[in-house]
C-alpha cells in the first residue's frame, strides 16, 4: 500500500480539492483508493466528495475504543474509492496525543491488504501530528500557490518536517540530540543556522547519528504541486522553493505539475462533485489526471531522485503551464464566440483578477518590509 500524505503549510491553496480529485482520478485508473480526512478539528472533505455529513469519523473512533475501524470507512459511490471522514465537532482533535497518533497509524496501516493507495488530506500548519503523518511516506505532496505567503509556508512546512525527521532519528542523550536541542533553545542566533551547517556540525561531534539521519533522509523525497496559477510565469515560483530547499534544507523536491485557477472549482463544489467528475475535460481536470498518471508511473517508493529527474520534472511542469494556458485561452475564445461568455463577463473577470493581483502586491511589499527589518536587527 502506497501512502500519499498531502499538506500545504497553510490553508487556502486548494489542498483538499487536490486530495479529493487526485483520489477520484486514481480510482478511475483502477487503483483501490482510500481517502482519509486528517484535517482533524476542521474536517470538510466530505463536502468536496459530495457525501452527506458523516455521523462518525476519526475523532469518534479515537474517543470510543469499542467502535470498529470498519464502521468509519464509507463507500463513496465512486468505484474503487472509499472515504474516512474526520471530525469537526470534537474539541482537541487537531492536537492528538502520542498514543492516539500511534493507534491511528496502526489502524491506517491495517488497510494494506485491500488498498493500493492511501491518501491523507492533512490539516494546515506544522503541528507535530501533521509532521508525523507526513513522514509516514518519503514522497508526500506539498500543495502551494504563487502567493508569497503560500510559498513561504510551503518552505517552512518542509523545514519543520526536516527538523522533525532529525528528532525522530536522533536518540535522546546522544551528542546529536543534545546539539539539536541547543540549536532549538539558543536565543543567540544558532537557530538561524541552515540545515547543512547543522548537519556538518553533527557529523563532527556524532558521526554515527549523522549516518542514521543520512540514511533516513535519503528516502525523504517530497513532491510539489503549484495550484491556482494565473499565468505561465507563475510556475517559475516553484523554482524558488526548489532552490531554497536544496540550499537551506539539504533536500531535493520533485515537481508534479501545475493547476490553473478556475472558477469551475467553485461551481463543482456547489454541485457537491469533484471537478474531475463535474467537468472531466476542463483544463484543471486534465491537469489533475496528468498528476495522477505521474504518481502511478512512479510506483517505486525506493526510487532515488537524480538531478536529471528533478530538472526534467521542473522543465515538464513549465511546458505544461504553457500548454494549459493556451488551452485556457482557446476555451475563453470559444465561450465568447458561442455567447456563453459575454464581454461584460470577461471584463468583470479581469477586474477581479486585477484586484487579486493588487492584493498580492501589497502582501509582497509587506513581507519584503518585514524581512528587511529582520535583517537590520
Amino acid at each position: 500500500m502506497r501512502i500519499i500524505p498531502i499538506a500545504s503549510g497553510k490553508g487556502g491553496v486548494g489542498k483538499s480539492l487536490v486530495a479529493a480529485n487526485l483520489a477520484v482520478a486514481l480510482a478511475q485508473a483502477g487503483q483501490r483508493v482510500v481517502l482519509a480526512d486528517m484535517d482533524l478539528g476542521a474536517s470538510n472533505l466530505h463536502l468536496v466528495l459530495g457525501c452527506q455529513s458523516p455521523a462518525r469519523g476519526i475523532g469518534t473512533l479515537l474517543n470510543n475504543t469499542k467502535i470498529d475501524f470498519s464502521q468509519v470507512i464509507l463507500q463513496t459511490g465512486i468505484r474503487g474509492l472509499r472515504f474516512i471522514p474526520g471530525d469537526q465537532e470534537i474539541p482537541g482533535m487537531a492536537n492528538l496525543k502520542s498514543f492516539q497518533r500511534q493507534a491511528l497509524v496502526r489502524r491506517l496501516l491495517s488497510l494494506a491488504p485491500d488498498t493500493d493507495i492511501l491518501i491523507l488530506d492533512l490539516g494546515a500548519g506544522t503541528h507535530q501530528s501533521i509532521l508525523d503523518f507526513f513522514l509516514l511516506s518519503g514522497r508526500g505532496i506539498v500543495v502551494s500557490s504563487p502567493a508569497v505567503t503560500a510559498t513561504l509556508n510551503a518552505y517552512v512546512f518542509l523545514k519543520n518536517t526536516v527538523f522533525r525527521l532529525m528528532y525522530t532519528v536522533f536518540k535522546k542523550g546522544t551528542e546529536a540530540y543534545n546539539y539539536l536541542e541547543g540549536v532549538r533553545k539558543d536565543s543567540s542566533g544558532k537557530q538561524h543556522l541552515y540545515i547543512p551547517q547543522i548537519l556538518s556540525e553533527i557529523n563532527r561531534i556524532d558521526p554515527e547519528s549523522h549516518k542514521k539521519y543520512f540514511d533516513a533522509a535519503a528516502h525523504f523525497q517530497p513532491r510539489l504541486i503549484m495550484n491556482m496559477i494565473d499565468d505561465p510565469k507563475d510556475a517559475d515560483v516553484a523554482m524558488k522553493i526548489r532552490r531554497s530547499c536544496e540550499e537551506y534544507l539539504d533536500i531535493r523536491v520533485e515537481h508534479l505539475g501545475v493547476m490553473y485557477r478556475d472558477s469551475i472549482q467553485d461551481t463543482a463544489l456547489a454541485a457537491r462533485l469533484p471537478v474531475v467528475l463535474y467537468k472531466p475535460q476542463a483544463v484543471i481536470s486534465q491537469a489533475m489526471y496528468r498528476i495522477a498518471d505521474k504518481i502511478r508511473e512512479s510506483a517505486d517508493e525506493e526510487f532515488t531522485l537524480t538531478d536529471e529527474h528533478i530538472n526534467g520534472s521542473f522543465q515538464e511542469a513549465a511546458l505544461e503551464a504553457e500548454i494549459d494556458f493556451d488551452a485556457k485561452m482557446e476555451y475563453v475564445e470559444e465561450l465568447l464566440h458561442t455567447g456563453a461568455l459575454t464581454q461584460g463577463d470577461l471584463l468583470e473577470t479581469v477586474k477581479s483578477q486585477q484586484l487579486e493581483i493588487n492584493k498580492l502586491k501589497k502582501e509582497n511589499n509587506f513581507l519584503k518590509h518585514k524581512l528587511s527589518q529582520g535583517f537590520k536587527t
